[in-house]
């Protein structure tokens, strides 16, 4: 083996950044004298401001540890401020930059007075993960009754968050970066859970008819029938119906937001993808997954930290694209 690629080796165990060898490799086409891009591969510094919301617990809480522990200054939000301080306390106390701030995502003054402190306060941020979300059905269970706040909370206050913040998020070389915790249970075209109306399928999938009031006029239709009590024979997914509902239009947003954002001038790219944890192991499956919250948190945390590349738009599980 070539000495710089053993150089090369040794720098990712140490920073913990064996993800991002394989990137390398790829970028420089297997270049191993091309020694000097590592110094470029952690793009980030503990100037570097990250905010994760519903970070108290779960794969918020792993995905604020784990971006302070690679050396981001993390912003760690929650709706309640007792166990939001003491999320973020005990991170303090592993010697992690973390800070905190209240955040309900349901409620336009809260998100505006996080706004705001974020630019008193830091004067603006790079990364945000859009992680805060509910689900009331465990099990076989498929109950309607909480869908309203499924979907006020999933979509609508990932998209307040999101549209909020975009203005605070700092121009940069290598851009900055969105990531939104979604599921592959809102994938359109999945064998067991799509849509069953073709013609909305395709006009979601589309990005020529794409829109926000499209996705906004699915939600509501759907809301409207659970209000009716007529969505069963709507054609919706069938499986935690209005938690997939939720995140099928968080992942048509997050497409919808990287067309909008890809005319941005170099310097000022936002890069922004969505992906599924998995069946995590936590509160909302009642402790039921097969996935450690730690594991849950990963892809997030990668998707963040990616090097100088263009990926946006895209939805991922365990590293890897998987088509909406």
């Amino acid at each position: 083996m070539p000495a710089p690629l053993i150089s090369v080796v040794r720098w990712c165990c140490v920073h913990d950044q064996s993800s991002l060898l394989y990137m390398w490799i790829v970028s420089c086409k297997l270049d191993f004298w091309g020694i000097w891009f590592v110094r470029d591969l952690r793009w980030w510094s503990s100037e570097t401001v990250a905010v994760v919301t519903g970070g108290n617990r779960g794969i918020g809480f792993e995905t604020a540890r784990q971006l302070a522990e690679h050396g981001l200054t993390v912003i760690l939000t929650s709706r309640e401020s007792s166990t939001g301080l003491e999320a973020a306390n005990v991170l303090k106390e592993l010697g992690l930059s973390v800070d905190f701030h209240q955040l309900d995502v349901l409620d336009s003054l809260s998100i505006k007075k996080l706004a705001e402190w974020i630019e008193q306060t830091y004067g603006g941020i790079d990364v945000l993960v859009n992680n805060a979300g509910v689900n009331y059905n465990i099990g076989a269970d498929n109950s309607v009754e909480h869908a309203q706040n499924v979907v006020a909370t999933n979509y609508y206050g990932t998209k307040k968050v999101t549209q909020s913040l975009i203005p605070l998020m700092r121009p940069s070389a290598v851009g900055a970066r969105i990531v939104n915790v979604s599921s592959r249970l809102g994938r359109l075209n999945g064998r067991r859970n799509r849509l069953g109306d073709k013609d909305l399928r395709e006009k979601l999938a589309n990005l020529e008819t794409l829109s926000e009031e499209l996705i906004d006029r699915t939600v509501s239709t759907f809301l409207q029938q659970v209000e009716e009590g007529t969505y069963t024979s709507g054609g919706w997914p069938q499986m935690f119906t209005d938690y997939s509902v939720s995140k099928l239009a968080v992942n048509a947003f997050t497409r919808l937001m990287a067309k909008m954002l890809s005319d941005w001038p170099d310097g000022q790219k936002i890069y922004i993808n969505c992906y599924c944890p998995g069946w995590v192991k936590t509160a909302m499956t009642g402790w039921a997954g097969n996935v450690s919250a730690e594991d849950g948190a990963d892809t997030g945390v990668w998707l963040a930290l990616l090097p100088d590349q263009a990926i946006t738009g895209n939805f991922f599980a365990e590293r890897r694209e998987v088509n909406f």
